[in-house]
């Protein structure tokens, strides 16, 4: 009797174990300014996490977000590159059960001064990224492996790339479609984009199980 009731303890203990606890981690609201530093390519690199890039009201670059101890954002600056990537300190429990961050502590929220920064791109998955009136002087990148990618005005100079896959793209582009040379591929989905050529800029649109529908301001 004590060897089944041993058996039937360690297997409820094992139970519980692999069912996890439904707990939020810690998470602490942080905030990044640039300062004085020169800031002409931003690069952000993360998962899980909605992003949304807006006007900065200074010509500082201000990020937003949320960290804990065992996710965390890492923002670092090489030249005038500034790299925000994601972090994971996790032990083997971590990854088991429901214990998970909440959906307000995914957003990251990045302000740029308009017509300064040259480069900026920015690569997510199971979130939207969201661009609200950015203007770039040369290349825009967005890829979202699971989430939106929303334009609302977004501009560059030279190309802009929008990714999604089990997502959407949508939204405006600032300047007129006759600025572009687009390249448009849809899998899975329905496009108001096709192929042109021409434009002094370049516009590349790949969707994956989801639509395209975008549109220009002028």
């Amino acid at each position: 009797m004590k060897k089944i009731s041993f058996f039937f303890a360690g297997a409820s203990l094992s139970v519980m174990a692999f069912s996890g606890c439904a707990l939020n981690y810690d998470f602490t609201a942080m905030s990044y300014a640039s300062g004085g530093d020169v800031i002409e390519h931003i690069s952000v690199d993360v998962r899980d996490r909605d992003v949304r890039i807006e006007v900065s009201n200074d010509n500082q670059v201000h990020i937003d977000y949320f960290n804990s101890d065992e996710e965390y954002l890492s923002i670092s600056r090489s030249g005038t590159i500034l790299t925000a990537q994601l972090q994971y300190d996790k032990n083997w429990t971590d990854y088991i059960g429901t214990k998970k961050s909440s959906s307000d502590d995914r957003k990251i929220t990045i302000r740029i001064p308009n017509s300064t920064i040259y480069s900026l791109s920015v690569n997510t998955t199971n979130e939207n990224i969201t661009v609200n009136s950015v203007h770039v002087l040369d290349s825009m990148s967005l890829d979202s492996n699971g989430g939106d990618v929303v334009c609302n005005s977004a501009g560059a100079e030279k190309s802009i790339s929008l990714t999604s896959k089990n997502g959407d793209i949508r939204g405006t582009i600032a300047g007129s479609k006759a600025d572009f040379a687009i390249s448009c591929s849809i899998k899975k989905g329905e496009s108001n984009l096709k192929d042109t050529s021409g434009g002094p800029k370049t516009l590349s649109v790949n969707c994956n199980n989801g639509d395209i529908k975008l549109s220009f301001e002028s």
